[in-house]
Formats: structure tokens, sequence, C-alpha cells
């Protein structure tokens, strides 16, 4: 009697976490959403108060919504786009700046003591 391998492993399908997308896991639905206001935001102006022929109307349309609306489906860098916004706001309110010393630079001993504050008050 041969005795036949069993093996219990199984594959796991690449869209097996894309529960909660849309259009076969290719779109999260926060994307969808954003996407969606923005694109009626600045397609209701652009639609009624540019005061152009129909054609040009489209045009311009098709040149300004078009790629806001890939953009903003993609997301940028993993991210939403309006999370990828609020991240580069955060960046600007808390950057840092890193003051490094220079290796092999001769220091004057005046540069290389801190300045302290002094406590007392001006008045």
């Amino acid at each position: 009697m041969e005795d036949k391998e069993y093996s219990n492993i199984y594959a796991i399908p690449a869209n097996y976490t894309d529960s909660g997308k849309l259009l076969g896991g290719m779109l999260e639905t926060r994307n969808a959403i954003e996407t969606l206001l923005l694109v009626i935001l600045l397609g209701y102006p652009e639609l009624f108060w540019i005061p152009v022929s129909t054609s040009i109307r489209i045009v311009i349309m098709t040149v300004t919504l078009i790629p806001l609306a890939v953009v903003s489906m993609m997301g940028i860098d993993g991210d939403s786009l309006f999370q990828y916004i609020g991240h580069m706001v955060q960046y600007l309110f808390r950057k840092r700046k890193l003051h490094m010393r220079r290796v092999g630079y001769k220091y004057d001993q005046s540069q290389l003591k801190k300045k302290k504050k002094s406590k007392t008050r001006k008045a």
C-alpha cells in the first residue's frame, strides 16, 4: 500500500482582502466618495457659471474634471487625496529644523557652547 501525500496548504487569492471595495476590488469606497464630491463641487460651477458656448464648456470640463477624477480615484501613495492633503498640511505645521555638526570641521569653543536663556525679567 502506498501512502499518498496529503497537503493542507491552500492558495489564498490576491483579492481575498478586497471586501469593502467597489468595482471588484479596484476602487476604495473612500476614494469613490471623495471623487464624487470633488467632481460635483468643481463641475457645477463649470457647468452653470462659465459664460461660453456648450462645446467649449464640454472641453473645459473634460480637461479639468477627468484628470482630477482619475487622481482622486487612484489616490496618492496609498492614501486618498484628502488624506494626502491632510498629511501635507500637518507637515507644514509640524516640521522641524535639524542642525548637525560637520564631521572634521574645527569649531571655535564659543560656537560649541550653548547659549543659556536668561531668567531675569525685563520691566
